[in-house]
């Protein structure tokens, strides 16, 4: 391949990948950034100038590089870069949540057990958010920090936990919030329920884990096919081209 038809190749597939990262958070199940709220601390107008910068420096390295695109190759080239551009921040911001969102949940079955632990002690919801905003690290003390911050500002507790639960998309926590509020109207057994919960998270994740080793094996079998098996064969034919005279000296 050429280096314009590389340029090209790599426009295209940079605008696809683009794109697919940044539609990828409107799909059923997905982490869903939300236009009027962004996570990480980035509100949609600096999105969107991001978004425009990077569409605009993008088109700049496309008007660059379409001369040396042979024929219609430079009309992708041209598209390519400013659609990759346009959709990189976006694609970059929705990796970085999708992150957060995986450690979140990675930190909530141990948060559980210690919120367990408080509210069979007699201490209520508040006090074991406190202990959490405290004592945690990471992004879900950080909403345990921020929900903190709510109640000490005088929010009610059920206002403070429906924005945690607005914050963090997911049924995880919408389920320890369901089961906060079910505490406090009805008294039904807290601890109990937050146990259930961490051990129900704790198996899930196990049965994650245990699919993505599964899916890992013949991802490692084809490199092994692809890749170390003719290497190995180069090796050996390199090795009877090199003694040839040898082995045939008797023929």
């Amino acid at each position: 391949m050429s280096g314009a038809g590389l340029l090209a190749a790599i426009a295209v597939l940079l605008g696809a990948a683009g794109a697919r990262e940044a539609l990828r958070d409107r799909l059923p199940g997905i982490v869903e950034i939300p236009l009027a709220k962004l996570p990480l601390g980035i509100s949609s107008p600096a999105l969107l100038i991001a978004k425009l910068a990077g569409a605009f420096t993008a088109a700049l390295v496309g008007i660059a590089a379409a001369p040396a695109a042979p024929g219609r190759l430079s009309i992708l080239v041209l598209a390519g870069f400013p659609i990759a551009g346009f959709f990189a921040p976006e694609a970059v911001l929705a990796r970085r949540a999708r992150r957060r969102q995986r450690r979140l949940l990675a930190a909530l079955p141990d948060a559980l057990d210690l919120l367990a632990v408080s509210a069979g002690s007699g201490r209520g919801p508040a006090a074991g958010i406190e202990q959490l905003a405290r004592a945690g690290e990471g992004p879900l003390a950080e909403e345990m920090r921020l929900t903190l911050a709510e109640l000490s500002c005088g929010m009610p507790m059920s206002e403070a936990l429906e924005s945690l639960r607005r914050r963090v998309p997911g049924s995880e926590l919408a389920t320890l919030v369901a089961a906060i509020e079910r505490s406090r109207r009805f008294g039904s057994p807290l601890a109990d329920q937050l146990r259930r919960q961490a051990a129900s998270l704790r198996t899930a994740s196990r049965r994650t884990t245990e699919e993505h080793a599964a899916r890992a094996a013949p991802k490692i079998q084809l490199v092994v096919a692809l890749i170390l098996v003719p290497s190995v064969l180069l090796m050996i034919a390199a090795g009877l081209i090199a003694n040839a005279g040898t082995l045939l000296a008797g023929f």
